[in-house]
């Protein structure tokens, strides 16, 4: 059964790639995202829906062509469909008419009739049937010229990108072998498209490495709620299901300001099997106004990875806002770091604990980052810094820090871990293994001084430093460099010039060798070479 599941998956791993080589040549990634995605999403709404057909008029099958002609046949009789249609609204909450489904398409592809106002209806009448999947479709334009500059083009392009993925029978895979597949796609495009990438993704090692910390001690803890206010695709709050041994019964809850980022957040909840009642998105603006206000409003854990260094309002109407009326003071115009991090801080229950990726400039920028910061530790909310790898998410290249926030701590001491030399390469990325996640893991829960690499703080040293939480002032990683004596010194010298005359000597007698193509050129020549060697004589 393994060997099945993993052969199917490297299926299906392929044919997603496939369909994306389609698309590559006439967009970028984080355009052709949209459209593969939502394609993908298709396909998996309608094969789920016709193989759910097959058992409602017991006939059973995973073969979606059979499953597909059942369908046909049975709203041909008017009163059948309309019993039918209502069974599979209340399972799904969604329907998709029998000529409009995923395989009906396929069907008219090889046939010649295929029609883009087809696709665009079957995504409208998904859009239609629930809130749930209101608008879902919405960023994906199937007349876009960047498909092709004429209709037939715009269809022919779609249809191989169907093609390629109706090899695919999306309601055959167990488990999440195909939200798996979704997220190994969302991470191909993150590295395609560079910087862009942070508007939605959070590399996988370090989202495992983030929600193994706010889950240690509630693995086995019933209706764990997680919030990601800056959610991106999801892949933050969806780490919560592996590492949870009740992963039923998670409540997720996420916002996104970018609408098709969102979207793509929303497919990625249901295509990883999470219900509908344990997921609460919203789109707006987290910084811009709170959300949720209704309760719930605080969280077992809050995983956040905004935007670096972004622009806000910083409006002073915000001094009165509860997330921020405490400081006294709002994050900076240009720099919305603490600002995130505080709205977070707000929604975290008093058990809670809260893992953010900020650049470094947080741990140590006065003025009113300073305030915060201070005002921060003073309360003991700060319980861990960890310094990452530079190079190690797709839209920057300099180091990051994840800080660990909690309430109620019996300490105010600090764990600083310095984990930025600590990385594999691959191509042009760092990346953490699971070993690099495992040593950081076990420092966190040890907490204990390891020579160049953890130092526990306590509060009255950091008072000392001004509340500098600068990484160096704390864990020493200065490596002394081996001494040289004065002998090897001078053999290494005597050796280089020895090379130095050695390839010199070869230089002049290779150029001795040339000859001009005339006369003229020749005597010119000869004329150089000879003063190229006198220099070098004189030099001797």
């Amino acid at each position: 059964m393994a060997e099945k599941i993993e052969k199917n998956s490297k299926t299906l791993y392929q044919a997603l790639w496939n369909s994306a080589d389609i698309l590559r040549s006439k967009m970028d990634a984080n355009e052709y995202k949209s459209y593969l995605l939502g394609l993908v999403f298709y396909k998996y709404l309608s094969d789920n829906m016709l193989r759910y057909v097959s058992v409602l008029l017991e006939e059973e099958t995973e073969d979606l062509e059979t499953a597909q002609n059942l369908y046909v046949k049975a709203c041909q009789d008017s009163d059948i469909k309309e019993d039918l249609l209502d069974e599979l609204q209340d399972e799904f909450s969604y329907t998709i008419e029998p000529q409009l489904t995923f395989t009906a398409q396929i069907n008219a592809i090889h046939d010649g009739s295929f029609q883009l106002e087809d696709l665009v209806q079957g995504f409208r009448d998904i859009e239609q049937s629930s809130e749930i999947f209101e608008n879902l479709f919405e960023d994906i334009d199937l007349y876009s010229k960047k498909l092709g500059t004429t209709p037939q083009k715009q269809n022919q392009t779609i249809s191989d990108v169907m093609k390629e993925l109706s090899v695919l029978n999306m309601a055959g895979h167990a488990g999440d072998v195909l939200g798996d597949a979704y997220e190994y796609l969302i991470g191909q495009f993150a590295s395609e498209s560079g910087k862009k990438a942070g508007e939605f993704y959070t590399p996988q090692p370090v989202a495992k490495l983030m929600t193994q910390i706010v889950l240690q001690g509630k693995e086995n803890q019933k209706g764990f709620s997680v919030y990601d206010p800056t959610m991106g695709s999801g892949s933050l709050l969806l780490n919560a299901k592996k590492y949870s041994n009740e992963p039923g019964t998670i409540s997720y809850f996420g916002q996104e300001l970018n609408t098709s980022t969102y979207n793509l957040a929303r497919m990625n909840m249901i295509l990883h099997g999470v219900s509908t009642a344990n997921q609460q998105l919203h789109n707006a603006d987290t910084l811009d106004q709170d959300w949720p206000t209704e309760e719930p409003t605080n969280f077992d854990a809050v995983l956040m990875n905004p935007p670096y260094s972004a622009n806000w309002s910083a409006d002073k109407g915000f001094l009165e806002d509860v997330r921020f009326s405490t400081y006294g003071v709002l994050a900076p115009k240009s720099k919305a770091d603490f600002a995130f991090l505080l709205h977070g801080f707000y929604h975290l229950k008093d058990t809670g604990v809260m893992t953010i990726v900020l650049p470094h400039g947080v741990l140590f920028r006065g003025g009113a980052e300073g305030k915060i910061r201070t005002s921060l530790l003073d309360n003991g909310a700060i319980d861990t810094v960890i310094g990452l790898p530079a190079n190690i998410f797709f839209n920057t290249s300099i180091p990051t820090t994840v800080i660990v926030l909690k309430k109620d701590r019996p300490t105010k001491d600090v764990l600083f871990i310095d984990a930025s030399q600590e990385f594999d390469k691959v191509k042009t990325q760092n990346t953490l293994n699971d070993q690099h996640i495992d040593t950081i893991l076990e420092t966190y829960s040890k907490r204990e001084n390891v020579d160049k690499y953890a130092y526990v703080a306590q509060f009255e040293e950091i008072v000392e430093n001004d509340y500098n939480l600068n990484i160096p002032r704390y864990v020493d990683t200065f490596e002394e460099e081996e001494e040289i004596s004065l002998e090897t010194i001078s053999t290494n010298i005597q050796q280089t010039k020895k090379d130095l005359d050695n390839s010199e000597n070869e230089l002049f007698s290779m150029l001795k060798e040339l000859n001009g193509t005339t006369e003229k050129a020749d005597r010119e020549l000869q004329g150089f070479i000879s003063q190229l060697i006198s220099k070098g004589d004189k030099n001797e």
